[in-house]
Parts: C-alpha cells; structure tokens; sequence
C-alpha cells in the first residue's frame, strides 16, 4: 500500500484539481490511499473534500504543514508515503514514478521529484528556470540530501523513525530540507527522480518573489543550525549562490569606503562587475531557452541575492543569537 499525504490549508481553490489528478493515475487506484489532513481551514477546504468519496479526511486545529503532515502519517496505511501540497497537480504518471525508485533499490529511503509550471508571466519563468539550475546540480549525486515535501516520498518506517518534519519550523520553508538533512547525514540513501513531475504555480510578480526568498533564507538558518554539517554544500543548492550572498555587503562596505576615499570609488564598480561575471553560467544556461529571462537574469539574480542576504541575517540574528542567549 501507498500513503499519499497533502496537508491543507484554506485550500478551497485548488484542492480539487490536486485530487482530481491524484484520482486519475497511471497505478491502479486500489494500490495507493489519498489523505487530506486539513490544517484548521477556515473556508470550504474541509466540504469540498468530502466530496470525494475515496479520499480520507483528516481534521486537526492550525498546527502548521509539519504538524500536519506528521499526523497524516501517523494515520496512514502505506509502507511508503508521499508528499506533495495542494497547490501542486502531480502529472499522471506522478505516483508510478514515485515509487519507481523504491521498488529498483530496496537500500532507497527517500525520493525527491521536481515542480514544472505552465505559466507564461516572466517571473515565473524565471522561478522555474531557477529550479531547473538546481536540478542540474541535483543530478549530478547519485544520492541527495535534499528533498522539497512538493514531490516527496519516504519509507514510512524510516520516516516516524526520525519523528517526521520538526514542528518547530511554524511555515512551509526548510522543514523539509531538515528532514532530510537529518536522514541522509545518518548515511540512509535518497535518490532523485526528475520524471517525477508535479505542475505548480510559481510567484509571477517580483515582489512576491522576494518575500520568497526572503522567507526561504530565513528558515533555511533554523535548518543549517540544527545540521551544521551543511552549511558548506548540499547536493541541491549551487555553490555560486551562496557567494552571491556576499554582493549586497561588499558593495555596501565599497559604498561607504566612498566617503573617506573617494578614489576608491571603483570598488563599488569592481564588486557589480564581479557580481554579473558570476550569473553568467546561468544566462548561458538560460537563454538558450528564453532570451527575456536569460537577459534580465543578472539583476534578478541581484534582487535575489540582496533579500536572501538579509534573510540569513535576521534569522542568524533570531535563530543563533536570541536563541542562544
């Protein structure tokens, strides 16, 4: 038997295309169980899906996508459970492929598939292209360390055996990214699947985008903290990324070295010459797919990095330093 899990909150509006696509499956739908574990949704998130017969309807009070997720495994029947959310539509073949891995290898734990998205609006394209790059990286490992709960599958043995997600993570940012920290630094193996596809909608303004990244940075802390292990590399982040992190400071600190010496005013030049040489593998990348992203990629790579810098920053500051005093 397969378990797949979504946690759902406020989700009236796309709840039933998820159960749609996960009802229409290429497996035969006596194979695998469907739970919904409603997050304490305050609109019709909780009838809508009891409008669907075969599916199993978990409610419990606001405790957040961990939480949640944790129970629905709890009260789930598979050997192997899956993961994704309710504002993704997993393509046909999503569970096959899922479990593909485990059957292949029974020494697999873990499995990780990968977000497509439909949309035509910049932004989005640009996300998705984002994820794509770190997909390549992905696929270099023969196992990860890295798995995102949109696409995810686990053992069910393994996964209570290291207490699901940690609830201590309040949003959905990085207590996936925890999880499977922990499982693949104790030496269990995780594979990646990119014919594993779910379709999703990305954040198709730039604003939105930011408070993203921001976010993401923000939680991402709270995970390295707990798996130090990880702050140098993982098998999903590319490396160049995080020394983009260092742009927004540095051009700071060249900035200010202005008002004393004003000759060094090439510094500032120098650190936004740098900064664009260093986006330049992933414009090459880009552009063969998309000229508009691939050349306006330089300066979102450049918003990027500034609303990630200071969301490492205050969550060093909330996570490490309040925490620890």
């Amino acid at each position: 038997m397969i378990s797949v899990i979504i946690p759902a909150y406020n989700a009236e509006k796309l709840i039933s295309s998820c159960l749609n696509a996960l009802n229409d499956q290429t497996i035969s739908r006596t194979d695998y169980e469907i739970l919904i574990v409603d997050d304490g949704s305050t609109d019709k998130t909780a009838g809508i899906v009891g409008g669907f017969e075969n599916v199993k309807l978990i409610q419990q009070e606001n405790r957040g996508p961990a939480g949640a997720r944790n129970n629905g495994a709890k009260n789930s029947n598979g050997d192997i459970i899956l993961f994704t959310d309710s504002d993704c539509i997993p393509e046909k073949n999503w569970v096959e492929e899922m479990i593909r891995p485990f059957n292949d290898d029974p020494e697999i734990v873990g499995v990780k598939g990968i977000y497509r998205t439909d949309q035509k609006e910049l932004i989005a394209r640009f996300v998705q292209a984002e994820y794509e790059d770190k997909y390549d990286v992905l696929k270099r490992d023969q196992y990860i360390d890295f798995v995102d709960t949109y696409s995810a599958g686990f053992k069910r043995k393994v996964f209570l055996e290291f207490d699901g997600y940690d609830t201590s993570f309040p949003v959905a940012c990085a207590e996936d990214v925890e999880l499977s920290f922990r499982i693949a630094s104790k030496g269990y193996k995780i594979v990646f699947n990119p014919r594993a596809v779910v379709t999703h909608t990305h954040p198709n303004c730039f604003i939105s985008y930011l408070k993203k990244k921001y976010n993401f940075a923000f939680w991402r802390i709270l995970a390295v903290r707990k798996n130090p292990g990880k702050i140098i590399k993982d098998s999903h982040t590319p490396q160049i990324m995080k020394l983009q992190l260092l742009f927004f400071p540095l051009l700071l600190l060249s900035l200010l070295a202005i008002i004393f010496y004003p000759k060094t005013i090439y510094l500032a030049f120098l650190v936004i010459a740098a900064f664009i040489l260093s986006t330049v593998p992933f414009l090459k990348k880009v552009i063969k797919k998309d000229i508009a992203v691939g050349l306006l990629s330089p300066f979102l790579l450049m918003g990027r990095s500034v609303s990630q810098f200071f969301g490492v920053l205050n969550g060093t500051i909330q996570h490490i330093i309040i925490k620890r005093d």
